[in-house]
């Protein structure tokens, strides 16, 4: 058998699901272990590979021109589903990256690699049995090591789980500081998370507003709504995309033109620095909060917060 077949036995004997068992996954595995046509299962070798560096290695050394749009696809139909059996782990240089970090990795975890080096050896058996009988626990592990370095805030009575990174960091802020200062009233309605778009999202609350929805659609990253006042309150979290631009309101205002709320735009920065680098792109009449002075709020323009200090109305 070729090195390909070879590695596509291996998934199967390892029981990962029939979509992984292809050429494809056959390859991420031969790259995640530097293993070459004629490099023998023994010489296979533990690197942390990012995802563009698995496409560069199988077109260096097997002549498959993976795109680099196909990288998702890897990720998405390959790389998770070794995640959840045991035979690979994230970031374990560094569990607390982001998701979505340009430096994400991946690694052969060790148990799945003392298995796959012994393949064709007199252990093999031995050590497969031994690694599926384990390879449930394996992953749970794993999972629990990533999920220590995850951003848990309390929510419309129940808890939200974010990813690691600095953008759910200021999600999490959002939601815990932001609304209870400025309006606590207000219901959450929608927020994503790099991992999981739709992390939650109330589809009643937005079908009663005459906002479409979809997990393509593009709302804010949080977004709240306070029925009493009829007020949407509407948050980009900036920390490597942009903030209410007058691009971005004009999208928003299409998206939302079916919905009779009042709309408040927000644009929610985690320091005075990173406000700084984007103020010439923020929309006039819209707001900015800094979460490290989480106090105070800067209104772009209008007369409606114009007041002397002493509290007394221009």
């Amino acid at each position: 058998m070729s090195k390909i077949d070879e590695a596509i036995d291996i998934l199967k004997q390892m029981g990962v699901p029939k979509s992984q068992q292809n050429e494809r996954s056959g390859l991420t595995l031969l790259a995640l272990l530097d293993l070459k046509e004629q490099t023998p299962w023994a010489a296979a070798r533990q690197q942390l590979l990012r995802i563009h560096d698995i496409l560069v290695f199988v077109n260096t050394h097997y002549g498959k021109d993976y795109a680099e749009n196909t990288r998702e696809t890897i990720r998405r139909q390959t790389i998770h589903q070794f995640e959840q059996a045991g035979l690979v782990v994230r970031n374990p240089d560094n569990p607390a990256r982001p998701t979505n970090s340009p430096k994400t990795v991946y690694g052969v975890t060790e148990e799945a690699f003392e298995v796959i080096r012994n393949y064709d050896s007199d252990d093999w058996t031995d050590l497969l049995e031994a690694f599926i009988a384990e390879k449930g626990r394996l992953a749970e592990r794993y999972k629990k090591l990533r999920d220590r370095h995850h951003i848990v805030v309390y929510a419309a009575d129940t808890s939200l789980t974010f990813s690691p990174g600095k953008h759910n960091e200021l999600q999490a802020r959002v939601i815990d500081t932001l609304r209870s200062r400025f309006f606590p009233a207000a219901q959450l309605v929608y927020v994503g998370d790099a991992a999981n778009k739709m992390l939650y999202v109330e589809e009643e609350l937005l079908d009663k507003l005459n906002i479409p929805f979809t997990e393509h659609d593009k709302l804010p990253d949080v977004v709240f709504y306070d029925e009493n006042r009829k007020i949407l309150f509407l948050v980009e979290a900036v920390t490597s995309h942009g903030p209410v631009s007058p691009k971005r309101q004009i999208e928003l205002e299409q998206t939302l033109r079916n919905c009779e709320a009042r709309k408040a735009y927000i644009s929610a920065f985690p320091t005075l620095v990173e406000f700084k680098r984007h103020i010439d792109d923020i929309a006039w009449e819209t707001e900015v909060w800094i979460a490290a002075t989480p106090g105070h709020m800067i209104h772009f323009n209008g007369p409606k917060f114009l007041y002397v200090h002493t509290g007394e109305e221009f």
